[in-house]
């Protein structure tokens, strides 16, 4: 036979959010968010229940706790603030509260005349039994308020004692949780800097920035390229590897198997003579000017993300001095990356399997701290579903415990569980499917899954219309429309969203052939010359539009996103709202790059907190237009040949048309 531990505990909690699988994985969430707690709290019979959200930063002894409020429907929630950047962890305690059953009850007794002198007798026992908990003066309180519960006196006084709201407050400080519940897990939350929920990347390749025809950037140039990326109002600049690139197997223009002398091969096939990863190029520069450079960046606002690909090139030294790191195939030769029919010869890709397996990622965890103390913060990660996922848990762990404003950027054009477990695991960010959700109801069902569902508490969507990898097949008309429509979803969709420049600005669009998403005279393989004073350039809006992003904190927030009906398929809406709720923004956009199209929006007014009964101003901020709308339905028209969107700054209520510009 086997006898309960302790069958006094009554109290069941269940279903608590957020939690990610069960508390196997962290929550995310950023300084200063509001962490809002919800659990199942029930117990049987009739009994009162109090719960608690007790919280606290790794590190600390100390639980801090938060009363939980009932929703209804035996649903309980708490809120609570993380002021601190790393690891807090958080679990709920839920008790039968036995004053305030019998509080309860007396009172409907009361109010039906039928309490009696027991019912006092009853109260003043849960009463003397929080005085021996209590501290003074609130003990000699409590032991005034059993006197009196005890008293001969008659009923008046005991029901002005027992339904004092000053008992009551004493009381609630006090409580019996010696049969409590504790929720069977503490969860882990990692709360990571502002960056990781706003942010706008650009990416540029240093080499392509000498301004010359031919001729290899260096970090000095790039300065110029960082003031141009700081005056669009980009925050953060995304580099490809830095390192020295091998010469054996290097890859020619166009990803060609064999390269001629002055080829400059491929940034990610890492590692020569020179060094591996935790050296630079030479024709960049010395490890010095990149320290220049990240000073210069954080000057402008900016932080520079540093690509990690971990890979070799096989002139890599770990090549020659780990050869146990790699794969051999059954002739001897080391096994080369494929993506068939695709061939990466110039890549060696690290077996994580080796026996070597934790010297290998050792030495791996210490490339991220060297270069975060040359000062990197941020990294985008390349390729990471194809390294092993308990490495991937362990890093990440490890770097943030030691430096938790450091954010990682998952690079995983992947399925959508491996995605969602490498978000699982600690990254970030991730790029997503969105190159590739077009159409309108792609878009609503893909975003709506990554904003409205559990996957936001450990999923941060960054959104990017173009890379060096991807030229999708909707901007390779070459169209400005084109551009226009894939940038402004990007940008409002998505509170973190990046380009690869300046080939998106500069509209660059032809693939290496047709039904290829390669660009032709890929960066990847080449330099570039970029003329960004050329009058195509989309510099101008993109300025704009990163500026309307600040001003607006509706648009630095993913979960408030909600679509809304028009009668097109070709135009999309949304909303977007601040957490104080006072910054609305609406966005329509015209999903067809070649026609017109108009129809009618439905809002729900009652939901957006707009009264229906008064005329409310839409103020486009692209172009400074102000339309005057009436009720829940309103007639929209876009044309890509103008502007494919409006952004609107939605004011709720205006006295009269009078109240503000009115274009028809």
């Amino acid at each position: 036979m086997i006898t309960p531990k302790e069958g006094r505990r009554r109290v069941v909690i269940e279903a608590i959010s957020p939690e990610v699988d069960g508390g196997r994985f962290p929550v995310k969430r950023t300084i200063g968010d509001r962490v809002r707690v919800e659990a199942d709290i029930f117990v049987d019979g009739h009994d009162s229940i109090s719960a608690l959200v007790l919280y606290r930063p790794d590190g600390s002894e100390f639980w801090i706790q938060e009363p939980m409020q009932p929703l209804g429907n035996d649903r309980w929630s708490a809120e609570f603030t993380v002021t601190e950047l790393g690891r807090y962890r958080y679990t709920i305690q839920a008790w039968i509260d036995h004053y305030e059953t019998w509080r309860k009850d007396l009172l409907k007794r009361i109010a039906a005349k039928g309490d009696t002198a027991v019912d006092y007798l009853i109260g003043a026992q849960l009463i003397e039994d929080a005085a021996s908990r209590a501290v003074e003066p609130d003990a000699s309180f409590l032991g005034e308020q059993v006197s009196i519960m005890r008293s001969e006196e008659d009923l008046t006084r005991k029901r002005e004692s027992a339904t004092s709201h000053a008992l009551n407050e004493a009381m609630v400080k006090y409580p019996n949780r010696r049969y409590s519940t504790d929720a069977d897990r503490e969860i882990v939350l990692v709360v990571d800097p502002l960056r990781a929920r706003f942010s706008a990347w650009y990416e540029f390749f240093p080499r392509s920035t000498s301004g010359v025809e031919g001729q290899h950037g260096t970090f000095a140039d790039c300065e110029a390229r960082l003031q141009y990326a700081a005056d669009m109002g980009f925050d953060v600049v995304y580099f490809p590897p830095i390192h020295p690139i091998g010469v054996n197997f290097r890859k020619g223009p166009n990803n060609l198997p064999a390269s001629d002398p002055g080829d400059v091969g491929s940034p990610w096939a890492i590692g020569s003579a020179e060094g591996g990863f935790k050296s630079v190029h030479a024709e960049l520069g010395t490890l010095e000017d990149f320290r220049r450079l990240l000073r210069r960046a954080s000057e402008l606002g900016i932080q520079i993300a540093l690509d990690i690909a971990f890979q070799a090139s096989p002139d890599h030294p770990y090549v020659k001095d780990h050869e146990d790191w790699f794969r051999k195939r059954p002739d001897g030769t080391i096994q080369y990356a494929e993506n068939p029919p695709k061939k990466y010869q110039d890549i060696y890709p690290f077996d994580f399997e080796t026996p070597q397996w934790f010297e290998l990622w050792r030495e791996l965890k210490s490339v991220f701290r060297y270069w975060i103390e040359q000062g990197v913060r941020i990294f985008r990660v390349d390729n990471p579903h194809t390294k092993t996922f308990p490495f991937w848990e362990w890093v990440i762990t490890e770097i943030k415990g030691e430096f938790p404003a450091v954010l990682f950027l998952s690079e995983a054009f992947t399925r959508p569980k491996v995605m969602y477990r490498l978000g699982k695991l600690g990254f970030s960010q991730s790029y997503t499917y969105f190159p590739w959700r077009t159409v309108k109801h792609e878009i609503t069902s893909y975003l709506s899954e990554l904003t409205q569902t559990g996957v936001r508490d450990f999923f941060r969507p960054n959104h990017w219309p173009n890379t060096p990898d991807i030229l999708p097949e909707f901007l390779q008309t070459g169209m400005r429309s084109s551009f226009l429509i894939r940038f402004l979803l990007a940008a409002t969709l998505g509170a973190n969203y990046g380009i690869y420049g300046p080939a998106f600005e500069l509209l660059e669009s032809r693939p290496v052939r047709p039904g290829s998403e390669e660009y032709i005279d890929s960066e990847k393989y080449q330099l570039r010359e970029w003329d960004v004073e050329n009058s195509r350039n989309l510099r101008d809006l993109i300025t704009q539009v990163n500026r309307i992003r600040r001003e607006n904190p509706a648009l630095q927030l993913d979960w408030t996103l909600q679509f809304h009906h028009i009668d097109s398929d070709q135009l999309i809406c949304y909303s977007k709202q601040s957490v104080d709720e006072a910054n609305l923004i609406i966005v329509l956009i015209n999903l067809d790059p070649h026609h017109a199209h108009s129809g009618f929006v439905t809002l729900p007014l009652d939901q957006l907190k707009i009264d229906g009964n008064q005329p409310y101003q839409v103020h486009d901020l692209l172009t400074d237009a102000k339309y005057f709308w009436h009720g829940e339905r309103n007639y929209v028209e876009l044309h890509p040949d103008r502007m494919p969107a409006h952004i609107f700054c939605l004011r709720r209520s205006a006295h009269t048309e009078a109240d503000f510009d009115y274009f028809l």
